[in-house]
């Protein structure tokens, strides 16, 4: 074999490898804030209710009932996404924290996010407004503890606290990987999370029945602390089950749908 046929083969492998890595990272589909989501229309009005517990080997500990309902309603003349949270405690305790999240319909554009809190008998309150490039407190909220916050947001951000509704409407698929920038409102600034569809399982409902689900992971942007797993079902791709590792490592915390 020639040296220029040596040097053509070895720069063909070259140009094909650098391809396939080309190929590779454009695996990743980035979600940019402000575009409509695929699946969108898989949000409907209702409310779901999960079971939060921590699990310790064979030890199950029920945390509490963590309602969210997801909204279509008015506001400012426009029809917006509204998703209200709220957590009741085991033994019939007063919900002590509560969360009022506002969207822009079809794209999950964050428009508002009010935090209510109560412990040891004390009231918090937390508003947010979500801008292009920051993310600053509600200053005409009574009450706001959160008045003066301000966080540069370079890159327009999705709020965390509604990650389940937001995957819910994603083109999930097998070999799916999106990249979301997300930040919870009163927290840092907004970063990109990789959400990647690792495969797809049929799980057994408490009830009886089955459901098929995606299995998609994430690691928050600490891989030493483990991997995320959510259930989300294939059909209206509702989450059914998710399962996180706990940060010392003894266990997992995990939500499963009651209904």
């Amino acid at each position: 074999m020639s040296l220029a046929v040596r040097s053509l083969l070895l720069a063909g492998l070259v140009l094909a490898g650098s391809a396939a890595a080309n190929q590779a990272q454009a695996a990743v589909t980035p979600v940019p804030v402000g575009q409509p989501l695929a699946r969108f229309d898989n949000l409907k009005p209702g409310a779901h209710r999960y079971l939060r517990f921590k699990q310790t080997g064979e030890t199950v500990r029920v945390a509490d009932v963590w309602t969210r309902e997801v909204r279509f309603e008015d506001q400012d003349g426009q029809r917006r996404l509204h998703i209200v949270q709220h957590w009741d405690g085991v033994g019939a305790t007063p919900s002590d924290r509560q969360l009022d999240s506002w969207f822009e319909v079809g794209t999950f554009r964050p428009l508002t996010h009010i935090r209510r809190t109560q412990k040891d008998g004390v009231a918090k309150v937390e508003g947010y407004d979500f801008k292009p490039d920051r993310i600053v407190g509600l200053k005409d909220l009574e009450g706001n503890a959160a008045k003066d916050f301000e966080v540069a947001s370079p890159q327009p951000s999705f709020n965390f606290e509604t990650d389940m509704e937001f995957v819910q409407a994603l083109p999930l698929a097998a070999g799916y990987e999106a990249s979301i920038v997300f930040t919870h409102p009163g927290g840092g600034p907004p970063a990109p999370y990789l959400f990647k569809v690792a495969g797809s399982e049929v799980l057994d409902l408490p009830g009886g029945g089955k459901v098929d689900c995606w299995v998609v992971t994430t690691d928050y942007n600490h891989p030493e602390m483990g991997v995320t797993r959510f259930w989300f079902a294939k059909t209206g791709q509702v989450m059914i089950k998710q399962i996180s590792p706990l940060p010392d490592g003894s266990g997992v915390l995990g939500k499963t749908l009651l209904y």
